[in-house]
C-alpha cells in the first residue's frame, strides 16, 4: 500500500486523508503544534457544498451536535435598514443547510473521524525541508525526525512550507486592507431569529452576527487598516486597544453592535485579512498543495472550508483512479483551479465592499438591493456554481478531458 505524509492537522489535513484512506493509500498527519487545534481560530460558516463534500466521504456525520444551522444572511446599512436577504445555498435533498461551527471544534471533529478510520496523526512535527528517494519522498522536520513516504500533500495553510519548497518563487499572501476580531456575547443582548447572520455596512466598519440557539451572540467586525501590520503588533496592541477602537467605529452607527462587544467577556484579539489570488505551481515530482496553501480565499467569500474539503476529495478520487501521482495531479488541478480561483477573485470583491467613502457608500446601498435580488433568488440559486457544487465520490475521473495528459 502506498504511503502519504499529509503536512498540517486543520480542516484539510485530516479530511483528505480519510479520502486517500478510502483510495486505497496508507495516510499519516504531521502538525507543527504540539496538540491539536483547540483554541485556534474563531468559527466558519460551512456551506452546504462543504458538507456535501464531506458526505461523499462518509464524514459527514461528524458535524452532528457542532455549531448551528445558519441558512440566510440578512444585509443591512450602516442606518440598520435591510438591504436585502442572500442564502447560504440551497438545501440539500434531505434539508441540510449552511452551519456556522467553531473551526476549533470542526478541525477537532475532523481529526477524530479520522482517528477513528485508524488514521495516524504525530504532532509537534514542523516542516523543514524534503528530500526525493527512489519513488518517493523523505519529509525533513525541525527536530531533526525524518519519514518517507511515497507522496507528500501540503495542506499547510496560507503560510505554506510546502508550497515554498515546490516553488521557491511562489507569491506571499496578499494583505486586504481590513482585520478580523471576533466575539462571543452573552445572551439576551440582541433579539434577532437565531441562525439568521445580521451583516451590516457600518459608515466606518463592517459587523456581522448571528445568535445561536441557547441566545449567545457570535458576531465579528472588520475595521478598515491600510497598512499591513505583524502580528507581534496586533498582539500588542492588545484587548483594550481592540475595544477602544470598536467603540469609535461602531459608534457612529445605530444598532445593537456596540452592545454585543460590551457584553463580550473574553480578550480581544485581531487578525489581519489575507488571500493568494493564484499560485502557478500546485505540484511537483511527488509533492501537492491543497486548500488554503494553494488558494486562500479571504473570509468575506465564506468558503475556505468548504474549498479545503472539496480539495480533499477531489485529490483523492484523482489519486485512486490515475496510476501516475503526476497524471492525478495534473487531473486533479484540471478539475479544481478554475473554480477555487474564482471564488478567491469573488471574495477579494466582497471584501472591497465593506471600506467605502461616502459617495460609494450610497451607490452601494442603492444597487444591493436589486444585486441580492439577482445573486441571491431562491436561496442563492444563482450563486449556484459556488453553493452547488457536487463531488460524486464514485464516478471515476476520466484521463482525457479538461487538458489532461
Amino acid at each position: 500500500m502506498k504511503t502519504v505524509a499529509v503536512i498540517g492537522a486543520g480542516v484539510a489535513g485530516p479530511t483528505v486523508a480519510m479520502a486517500l484512506q478510502l483510495a486505497g493509500f496508507e495516510p499519516v498527519v504531521y502538525e507543527s503544534h504540539p496538540s491539536g487545534s483547540e483554541g485556534v481560530g474563531a468559527f466558519v460558516i460551512l456551506h452546504v457544498n462543504g458538507i456535501d463534500a464531506l458526505r461523499a466521504i462518509g464524514a459527514d456525520k461528524c458535524l452532528d451536535g457542532l455549531g448551528f444551522d445558519t441558512p440566510q444572511m440578512r444585509f443591512r446599512s450602516g442606518t440598520g435598514r435591510s438591504l436585502g436577504v442572500a442564502g447560504t445555498g440551497l438545501p440539500l435533498a434531505d434539508g441540510t443547510v449552511g452551519r456556522t461551527i467553531r473551526r476549533a471544534d470542526l478541525c477537532g471533529a475532523l481529526r477524530d473521524e479520522a482517528l477513528r478510520r485508524g488514521i495516524d496523526f504525530e504532532y509537534g512535527r514542523r516542516l523543514a525541508d524534503v528530500s526525493g528517494v527512489d519513488g518517493g519522498v523523505v519529509a525533513v522536520f525541525e527536530d531533526g525526525a525524518r519519514h518517507e513516504a511515497d507522496l507528500l500533500v501540503g495542506a499547510d495553510g496560507i503560510k505554506s512550507r510546502v508550497r515554498a519548497l515546490i516553488d521557491p518563487a511562489a507569491p506571499p499572501a496578499r494583505y486586504i486592507p481590513n482585520l478580523y476580531i471576533s466575539g462571543y456575547a452573552r445572551a439576551g443582548v440582541v433579539d434577532v431569529p437565531p441562525g439568521e447572520y445580521q451583516m451590516v455596512f457600518g459608515r466606518r466598519c463592517f459587523f456581522g452576527y448571528t445568535v445561536a440557539p441557547g441566545g449567545e451572540v457570535w458576531w465579528f467586525a472588520n475595521p478598515p487598516y491600510p497598512d499591513e501590520p505583524s502580528q507581534n503588533e496586533l498582539r500588542e496592541l492588545g484587548d483594550a486597544h481592540w475595544r477602544a477602537t470598536l467603540a469609535d467605529l461602531l459608534g457612529v452607527d445605530p444598532g445593537p453592535a456596540g452592545k454585543i462587544v460590551e457584553a463580550t467577556d473574553h480578550e480581544l484579539v485581531a487578525w489581519p485579512f489575507h488571500d493568494i489570488p493564484t499560485v502557478s505551481r500546485w505540484h511537483r515530482d511527488r509533492m501537492i498543495i491543497i486548500g488554503d496553501a494553494a488558494h486562500a480565499t479571504s473570509p468575506a467569500a465564506g468558503q475556505g472550508a468548504s474549498m479545503a474539503i472539496e480539495d480533499s476529495v477531489e485529490l483523492g478520487r484523482c489519486l485512486r483512479d490515475l496510476p501516475d501521482a503526476r497524471q492525478a495531479f495534473r487531473a486533479y488541478e484540471g478539475l479544481r483551479r478554475e473554480r477555487v480561483e474564482r471564488v478567491v477573485a469573488t471574495g477579494a470583491k466582497w471584501s472591497t465592499f465593506k471600506s467605502v467613502g461616502p459617495v460609494a457608500r450610497m451607490i452601494r446601498d442603492m444597487i444591493m438591493p436589486v444585486m441580492l435580488k439577482y445573486y441571491a433568488g431562491d436561496g442563492g440559486a444563482s450563486l449556484g456554481w459556488m453553493h452547488h457544487h457536487h463531488i460524486e465520490w464514485d464516478e471515476r475521473v476520466p484521463a482525457g478531458p479538461r487538458g489532461i495528459v
